[in-house]
């Protein structure tokens, strides 16, 4: 995570990378995936592919991108960028990052 946050440029940004390397969170924010797909490929304990708005402890928004054929997300993961999440913020009257 270090490396990563690293290569985006977020120090002294309101931006926090957080891992989970054992899906902790993941499974107890009932984010784990659980189409056939990806196991019989051998991907093991994926995450949805998802973003969460939280402001001081409150979670204000959660968007995920998934569909039926496309469990990961990885064909419309609009939902969960930036911009829709931005725009989600302002929709929900908590401007407050």
């Amino acid at each position: 995570m270090t490396a990563w946050a690293e290569d985006q440029g977020i120090e002294d940004s309101i931006v926090t990378f957080v891992g989970d390397p054992a899906g902790e969170f993941t499974k107890a924010c009932g984010m784990s995936m659980t189409h056939p797909g990806p196991p019989s490929v051998g991907i093991i304990g994926r995450s949805k592919r998802w973003a969460m708005h939280v402001v001081n402890n409150i979670v204000q928004h959660v968007a995920i991108s998934e569909g039926p054929d496309d469990p990961a997300g990885d064909d419309n993961p609009e939902s969960t960028l930036c911009p829709a999440l931005l725009k989600a913020i302002a929709a929900g009257g908590n401007d407050e990052l």
